[in-house]
This record gives C-alpha cells, sequence and structure tokens, in this order.
C-alpha cells in the first residue's frame, strides 16, 4: 500500500499571552473609569469592585482560549501491493512489544546511538556527542511484498554479459584473497555475489559506491537485479532428460525478517520481483537460536543435506534483523563417464615436495584441451552439455606464479584456447569441503562501510537517515559461506549456501594428449550457455 501522511500543527496563542499584551490599555480604560467614578463620592469597595469588573469584561472573553492539539490530518492512497506492518510509532498503539533498536526511527528529536553487539546490558545505548542535522523521513514501511517474480525479464545481451564478466573478475578477486597456505579449498561465487546483491539493493551513498566496486556491480541498480533474476533463470531452464541422477542445478533465494520491522515496500518489491522470495518472518529478538535452526533447516532442504549448520551459533542475535540466504546445488554425470575398474592408487606430488597415494581414475575421450604457457588445461562436459569442469593443472614448479596471475580476463583467455583434442586423462577423485566467515575479507576487499557501525547506509532497506539523525542503523554483521564437493568415476555433485546477516548498527585422428593430474590443481564448474562461474576449487591434497 502506498500511502501519503501530511502531518499539520497549529499554535495558537493562549488567553494569558493575550491578556499581558492588552493589560497595559485595560488598566488605561479602568483608570479613566475610577477617575470619573470618584467625583461621584462612591466607598472605595464599590470602585475596586467596578474595576475588576472593566477589566474581566474587556479580557478575552469575546475569543475563547483553545489548549487543545488539533486532530491530525491524515490522506491515505491505497494501493492492494503493500500490507503496512507496525512501525516504530505506531507499534504501543496496536499492542506490539516497541522494538528498542528500531524506535531509533521515531521523528522525535535526537535518539542516543546504539552498537550492534551491545557492551553494556541489552537494550541500554551507548551515548553521542554529535547532534543531528536531520530527522528520519516519514515514510511508508511495510514488512511484507505482495509482488510475483517475473519470470520473464527484458534482460540486453550486453546486460546479462556486464554482469556475468563483474561476477567472474569478483570470484578470482575473491580466489587471491582467500587461497592463502596450503589447504585445499573451494567456494561458489555465484551464490556468494547473488545473496550480496540481495543486500546492495537497500545500499546508498558510500556503502553502495564500495559495494559496486568490490562487487564488480556495473550495473544500474535496477538492470543490476533484473540481469541477476534472467541469469539465475537461464541457470535452471534447460535441464536435460529425465533421469534427476544425470543433471541437476537448482538455486534458491529466501528473505527472512524481524516480524515486527518495517521496511521500504520498494525494496522489497525488489527482492520478490527479482530473487523470487517473500520475507518469512522471524522473531530474531524474541528467540534468535530458533530462527537460525530455521534458516539452517532451510539450507540443508535446498542442498539436499550437503550443506548443514550454515549459520553457527550466536551468529544471530536479538539485535539481527534481517538474513538474505542463498543456495545453490549441482548433480551431475559426466558425459564420458571413467571406469571404476580403470581407478588405481597412484602418487600424487604435493608443493612442499612430499608424495601421497591416493585413488586415481583414468579415461580417454575427445575432450577440449589447450596447453599453454605455463599451464595444461582440459574441460570434461556433464550430461546434456550446459555444465563443464575446466581443470587447470600449471606445470611442475609453477603453481604460486599461476595461482596469483589468475583473473577474470586470464581464465576467459585459457577457455577460448580450447580446442578438441584426444586427451589420455589421469585424474584424482577427492571430497572438498570449505567454511567462510567474509566479513573481514569482503572489508579489505573494499567495502569496509557495509560492517561499520558508523558508517553503512542501508537506508534503502529502511528509509531511516541514519547517520545524519546519530540514530542505529543497519549494517552487515556477518556474510557467512559454505560449500562441498565430491568428484568420482559417475560424475560431480557440488553445493554452495551463504547467507548475509543484516544486523543494527577437442581433433580425431592425432595421437592423445597425455594429462596426468598428479599435483596441485585448480578447477571452476561453469555454465557453458552464459559463462557464469558457478563454483572454483583448487585440489593441494587430495
Amino acid at each position: 500500500m502506498n500511502a501519503t501522511y501530511t502531518l499539520k500543527n497549529t499554535v495558537r496563542p493562549g488567553c494569558n499571552t493575550r491578556i499581558m499584551a492588552s493589560i497595559g490599555s485595560q488598566i488605561q480604560r479602568a483608570s479613566l473609569s475610577i477617575c470619573c467614578l470618584t467625583t461621584l463620592k462612591l466607598p472605595i469597595v464599590t470602585l475596586v469592585l467596578l474595576f475588576v469588573l472593566l477589566v474581566v469584561a474587556t479580557g478575552c472573553g469575546s475569543d475563547p482560549i483553545d489548549s487543545t492539539e488539533p486532530p491530525v490530518a491524515a490522506t491515505e492512497t491505497p494501493v492492494a501491493a503493500h500490507t503496512a506492518a507496525p512501525t516504530e510509532a505506531n507499534q504501543s498503539a496496536v499492542g506490539e512489544t516497541p522494538d528498542p533498536m528500531a524506535q531509533a526511527g521515531r521523528d522525535d528529536g535526537p535518539t542516543p546511538t546504539a552498537p550492534p553487539y551491545p557492551t553494556a546490558e541489552p537494550g541500554t545505548p551507548a551515548a553521542t556527542s554529535t547532534p543531528p542535522p536531520t530527522s528520519t523521513p516519514d515514510v511508508l514501511r511495510v514488512s511484507q511484498s505482495l509482488e510475483e517474480r517475473d519470470t520473464s525479464p527484458t534482460v540486453g545481451e550486453a546486460d546479462l554479459e556486464t554482469l556475468v564478466a563483474g561476477n567472474t573478475t569478483f570470484a578470482f578477486d575473491l580466489y587471491r584473497t582467500v587461497a592463502d597456505g596450503d589447504s585445499n579449498l573451494f567456494f561458489s561465487p555465484h551464490s556468494i555475489s547473488t545473496a550480496l546483491a540481495m543486500a546492495y539493493a537497500g545500499a546508498r551513498g558510500e556503502t553502495e559506491r564500495q559495494m559496486s566496486e568490490t562487487l564488480r556491480f556495473h550495473l544500474t541498480q535496477d538492470a543490476l537485479h533484473s540481469a541477476f533474476n534472467a541469469l539465475d533463470l537461464s541457470l535452471v531452464s534447460g535441464e536435460p532428460g529425465d533421469d534427476p541422477d544425470a543433471f541437476r542445478l537448482n538455486t534458491a533465494n529466501s528473505v527472512w525478517g524481524q516480524q515486527d520491522y518495517g521496511f521500504l515496500p520498494e525494496f522489497l518489491d525488489t527482492l520478490a520481483v527479482n530473487y523470487g522470495d517473500e520475507v518469512r518472518p522471524v522473531d530474531f529478538q524474541g528467540d534468535p537460536d530458533g530462527s537460525r535452526v530455521r534458516i539452517n533447516d532451510w539450507v540443508a532442504e535446498a542442498t539436499e543435506e550437503r550443506i548443514t549448520d550454515l549459520i553457527p551459533q550466536d551468529a544471530i542475535d536479538r539485535y539481527t534483523r534481517m538474513v538474505l540466504a542463498n543456495a545453490i546445488y549441482f548433480k551431475a554425470a559426466w558425459q564420458h563417464t571413467f571406469d571404476e575398474a580403470a581407478t588405481t592408487p597412484r602418487t600424487f606430488h604435493l608443493l612442499d615436495g612430499s608424495q601421497r597415494e591416493v585413488p586415481m581414475m583414468r579415461q580417454q575421450a575427445r575432450l577440449r584441451y589447450a596447453n599453454g604457457d605455463g599451464y595444461q588445461a582440459v574441460e570434461l562436459p556433464y550430461e546434456g552439455g550446459d555444465v563443464a569442469m575446466t581443470i587447470l593443472l600449471p606445470n611442475a614448479g609453477n603453481f604460486r606464479e599461476f595461482e596469483e596471475s589468475l583473473s577474470g580476463d586470464s581464465v576467459d583467455d585459457i577457455l577460448k584456447q580450447l580446442e578438441n583434442e584426444q586427451v589420455r586423462l589421469t585424474m584424482p577423485k577427492f571430497e572438498l569441503e570449505s567454511t567462510f566467515s567474509l566479513s573481514d575479507t569482503l572489508a579489505d576487499m573494499g567495502m569496509p562501510d557495509a560492517f561499520d557501525d558508523t558508517s553503512a547506509d542501508f537506508s534503502g532497506m529502511d528509509g531511516r537517515v541514519c547517520r545524519a539523525r546519530g540514530d542505529i542503523c543497519l549494517l552487515i554483521s556477518d556474510v557467512l559461506h559454505k560449500a562441498f564437493v565430491s568428484v568420482d568415476e559417475a560424475g560431480t555433485e557440488a553445493a554452495g549456501a551463504t547467507a548475509v546477516i543484516i544486523g543494527i548498527t577437442r581433433a580425431v585422428g592425432k595421437e592423445p594428449v597425455t594429462l596426468v593430474v598428479d599435483r596441485p590443481f585448480l578447477f571452476v564448474i561453469r555454465h557453458q550457455a552464459t559463462g557464469a562461474i558457478l563454483f572454483v576449487g583448487r585440489v593441494m591434497s587430495p
């Protein structure tokens, strides 16, 4: 519902003011009358009574005193798309328990600032010494959007290409940042970008600029979210065959909001139209752990139980106002399966010079292959051909140099060099799982304001001009990500999930190419039609 509220206050002077303003003239008139009456030699008591009567009669009786405030005028234009939720200004009136953190949105003068995680008793605000220059505007806030997802978004090819290119660049920016040490690594950049895009819909000012640069969001807000919608729909639009084990690629989003917290209708509409989920009301304040369990259960179901306990205990507390979640699940058979009988133990060489025996799969097939400067690469398509895994094998002794050179452009160049070859491939079976808290990582990559309770600006979510007023405001308290992958003779199963927690404040006839993947390597799982990088991994020790 869109509504415009007009508030008017009429100030009327009281009787006392008028008496004080006219008392001089009244006394003057009374004095003249008394002078005339004294000539009649009347008693002094009679003269005093006559004086009082003259003052009262000429006072304010002709202009009655109205000490009451006039009623507030409200005009409302009803629109059926929204249902108004109890907000900070009317919670008490409708019987809701007032939200001590959301109370900061009231337009009744400066409100002290409280940190997103209390250092004293819960609900005790910290003092602020800076007087607010302006107040939060009086706007409509709601708890739900009744808009439905746009299943046929109008998105130009250029916008989709811009989105995919930006997401790919961010994928390898993030890879270089988190790929320290010698441990295995696996994550879904697509899941991370999608979840953060939902938060980006509410970012404004410097926070929006930092997120745009760090996440490589090079489109306008409206165009970006429409492109994410089109990309998401294209990922699941062409599932081949009737066998669910042959190919499955599912993505899902969910929005979890504090049940009595009002958000801007345009923000919730953006999420509903482009990311396909309504707000699921939860009670972060009264039951934070129960809310956490509900979100984790949703993630587990969306990822076929491969991602469990995404959000750990204490990551959600009574100061949480929203959680934006994305889940992606992928399971597909190889187009050219490996023969299990051919799998045998072979030596895998670690970076530190040590070795270990691991089960190695073997096959010979017509695959897309490249032998470039300092690396070999091979592409393994999955059933149906919509998705493929590309293995990037740096030359011996060249792993670190190759890894540090990775970027969206360099990976794109490698993919363009792949050509059909007959390949005799040997590679390990492996299973990986990774867990990340990305708040510090993303802050270091260039978007610190989103996590800073003194500078975060997500006023596009709830309309509160928090920093100007000195109020409590929304910020990202954490970005949690978990991913799993299993690769064997039959194919690949992979899953990833991200939660953004919003708190307050191939040539036939040639000799086969031999590729033995017996040392650390990297791999990507990529959607062929759009080029979207769904997963990125590094196998240091299978």
